[in-house]
């Protein structure tokens, strides 16, 4: 069977854009600022970010361009059947996330569509809190829009790389980018704006400790879907003239700027209202209608903002689709149709247990966690962290010699930090993310 390739470098950018700025730019960064102290956790962030996920970027997309395959294919070819394990890990987790994830993703459906259909006309902010807690307690309307969030992404997924992601990507990334930038400049006029844009930009150096220093790397590590095999599985249709290391510091530059971008968009009208920048994830589905239900042409403002909060929902659900689907196509052997179809039902039905979680079944617990909080706790802090590892050790260790001829191009493109990258890939992010991981489990 013949493989895929991106169509273009533009496509390839713009879909692990995609993949790497979903609901945790828009929706955690600007409240982990708010909470973290602001300036001093952006610097910090950024750091990070450049140091740490560029480097493990950069090695996953390498691995899959080199192997020509999946996750758990590209581990067996270039590590060695042993290491076959971390990349089922990596599919497994794609999985599992992709799970809950469309559970929230199903969640900006009904906000769009109660925007739509004039539910939220004359609605104050302790309605959309009643509102937001009907919502994820039901046990029928938000599994309805769990199943139409996994049926866009199969139908998506389910017309290839050239003609469904590439294309997708090509149309949602723009009108992300055009949205995100017209609801910034909303937000900048607003009277008393300029307080939320100083606390965003201007570091308070007391805020820096241990705490603050393992969220923001964790953000700039989670952030850009690293340890999920979605990289990995894209990079392996990335055609061999491209240069790595340009295309994933384009991508991490994009996924940094829609951060900043969000930011922007949320702190300063957080701050015009008066309301707590700390306010948690409910700052997007509580805290934020109740600002936009303030303004002229609210509802517009607020029907833009759920679009933004779908487009880069979905770009990120169909990479973890098709990390899956890549597996179930070359490892059994299936086409790509039904094994979509039959990835996509089996995840839908997977991730009706998290929904549920919230409300009629929020009494079943695990170690004092409901079933959509366990599956976060378990992919965030073990998952993802030992899919990460096992990607820069192969890199740095057990294959280097393969992953310098696919960083450079068989030498013809020379990468000035070929030593670093190395080192960075051997020592320094391994133990930058074992941190991690001990740091969440105290």
């Amino acid at each position: 069977m013949q493989r895929e390739h991106w169509g273009s470098r533009i496509g390839f950018i713009l879909a692990a854009a995609g993949s790497a700025v979903g609901l945790g730019n828009i929706w955690k960064f600007p409240y982990l600022v708010g909470a973290e102290g602001g300036g001093a956790f952006l610097i910090v962030y950024v750091a990070f970010l450049i140091a740490i996920g560029l480097c493990v970027m950069i090695a996953e997309i390498a691995l899959g361009r080199r192997a020509q395959a999946n996750p758990f294919g590209a581990f067996g070819r270039i590590g060695g059947k042993g290491w076959s394990v971390f990349g089922f890990l990596a599919v497994l987790t794609a999985f599992i996330i992709l799970s809950f994830y469309s559970v929230v993703g199903g969640w900006t459906i009904a906000y769009i569509v109660k925007t739509l259909t004039g539910g939220f006309v004359g609605y104050t902010g302790s309605e959309f809190e009643s509102h937001f807690g009907a919502l994820v307690t039901d046990a029928v309307e938000p599994v309805v829009y769990h199943g139409a969030f996994m049926a866009i992404s199969v139908l998506i997924v389910i017309k290839g790389i050239t003609g469904g992601i590439e294309k997708a990507s090509k149309i949602m990334m723009p009108l992300l980018f055009v949205l995100l930038a017209l609801l910034v400049v909303r937000s900048l006029t607003l009277p008393g704006a300029m307080a939320g844009v100083e606390y965003f930009l201007v570091p308070d150096w007391s805020h820096l400790n241990a705490d603050m220093v393992s969220a923001a790397l964790g953000q700039a590590f989670f952030t850009l879907s690293l340890g999920m095999g979605a990289l990995i599985t894209y990079g392996s249709y990335l055609g061999k003239k491209e240069s790595i290391p340009n295309a994933a510091m384009w991508v991490v530059g994009l996924d940094l700027l829609v951060a900043v971008l969000a930011g922007f968009l949320i702190l300063p009208a957080v701050f015009a209202f008066g309301m707590d920048p700390a306010a948690g994830p409910g700052l997007t589905f509580i805290t934020l209608p109740a600002i936009f239900a303030e303004l002229p042409f609210g509802l517009v403002i607020q029907l833009s903002f759920f679009l933004l909060l779908f487009v880069a929902a979905i770009t990120s659900a169909i990479s973890l689709l098709q990390v899956v689907v890549a597996f179930v196509c070359e490892e059994f052997n299936v086409a790509r149709k039904p094994a979509t179809i039959w990835v996509g039902l089996a995840i839908f039905l997977f991730g009706v247990p998290s929904s549920l979680a919230l409300g009629v079944w929020g009494d079943i617990t695990f170690f004092g966690m409901n079933i959509f909080d366990l599956l976060g706790y378990i992919t965030d802090n073990y998952f993802l962290p030992l899919g990460a590892i096992a990607t820069c050790l192969v890199a740095g260790w057990v294959s280097y010699d393969s992953f310098t001829d696919e960083v450079t191009n068989g030498g013809e493109r020379p990468f000035a930090y070929l030593t670093a990258w190395k080192w960075m890939c051997r020592v320094v992010a391994p133990i930058a993310i074992i941190w991690v991981m001990i740091h969440a489990l105290l």
